[in-house]
């Protein structure tokens, strides 16, 4: 979503009036999702389709996810190549991505930000993405396995492993599907879909795990526990105060992973997921970082936005730094997804 996701779709207590009468407007929706969800493929590529999605708009922890899982695939022998739909850029592919000359503005941030783990193929059309990726030149390391950044509700390309990733302190929000609430599809219709839940947790497991775990379990599918960390040293965040900024979609936590690695966060600008920054938000975020002497700390997908931009846009970007991070699974986790991709999406001669 390029915009702020309405606060009532996690607001507590009483139902606002507002998400009762887009009720019927977001089961509708979720009809629809849950009907799209079960046609047949277009097509089925010749090696394996690994799908990593979210049941819900917004972030929950996916692009770290898809880095981690490019790293096991590698460590198991496999040559992975991302698929991506390219969201918030302007090209609808199918292109393989120039981390040296493309922008976020024409093949989105994400596609960029994976760019520097794996070969990344930018299509609108998941098949016609698919198809190229398997016809590339010999120039290109042939792919034995495509990682599908998101598309867990399009049918269009057969998928041979599927895996959502929940923000397990979100949660489902309301329940209710867009726009009415946060969901994709109905939960029961994307359980089935799935064989593998990663619980994005951020330090402990409640009620809401225990639920999709009892869920998924009648359709055979296994959870994940995993946690969000920096990644790297962290002397320079510890060194002067900071002005946090992100435009993603849950910036809270990014903040609140900044604190837990001891930054001293003195003043934080929020801004719309995937925002386009402009030489006024660019300017204003300097001034304030100037007059209080504050260190720019942003993520690297509003980092990747940056790359390439001119004048003040380029002078912020030189100013900021960015804080890598990694999702980390304990070691049963690490075996549960090994075990998954052998089963699921071994290596085709």
């Amino acid at each position: 979503m390029s915009a702020r996701e309405p606060s009532w779709w996690y607001s507590t207590g009483q139902e606002p009036i507002v998400a009762q009468a887009l009720g019927p407007l977001g089961a509708l929706y979720g009809v629809i999702s849950a009907r799209r969800m079960t046609q047949p493929p277009r097509y089925r590529a010749k090696i394996p389709v690994i799908c990593v999605g979210n049941f819900t708009a917004g972030g929950t922890g996916k692009t770290p996810f898809v880095q981690m899982l490019i790293r096991l695939l590698r460590d198991a022998g496999h040559l992975p190549v991302v698929l991506s739909r390219g969201y918030g850029g302007r090209v609808t592919g199918p292109h393989w991505i120039d981390q040296a000359h493309d922008l976020a503005s024409e093949v989105g941030d994400e596609p960029l930000l994976l760019a520097a783990d794996a070969p990344v193929m930018v299509a609108r059309d998941r098949a016609a993405g698919a198809a190229a990726i398997e016809s590339a030149s010999a120039a290109r390391p042939r792919a034995t396995v495509i990682v599908m950044d998101d598309g867990l509700q399009n049918p269009a390309l057969a998928k041979d492993l599927t895996i959502a990733v929940v923000d397990a302190a979100r949660g489902f929000g309301n329940g209710r599907c867009i726009p009415a609430g946060p969901m994709r599809a109905p939960l029961a219709a994307q359980l089935a879909a799935v064989q593998a839940l990663v619980l994005n947790h951020g330090g402990g497991l409640g009620a809401l795990a225990v639920s999709l775990e009892a869920g998924l379990r009648q359709y055979g599918g296994q959870t994940l526990s995993a946690q969000i960390a920096p990644a790297g040293a962290l002397d320079w965040l510890r060194a002067q105060p900071v002005l946090a900024f992100a435009g993603i979609g849950v910036p809270q936590r990014f903040f609140a992973t900044l604190v837990a690695a001891g930054a001293d966060i003195r003043e934080t600008a929020l801004f719309p997921d995937h925002h386009a920054f402009t030489a006024a938000d660019a300017r204003r975020l300097l001034a304030a970082a100037r007059a209080q002497q504050l260190q720019l700390v942003t993520t690297e997908k509003d980092t990747a936005r940056l790359t390439g931009g001119t004048g003040v846009l380029a002078e912020l970007a030189a100013a900021s730094r960015s804080l890598p991070i990694t999702l980390q699974l304990d070691a049963a986790g690490v075996a549960t997804l090994t075990d998954l991709i052998a089963h699921h999406a071994p290596r085709r001669s």
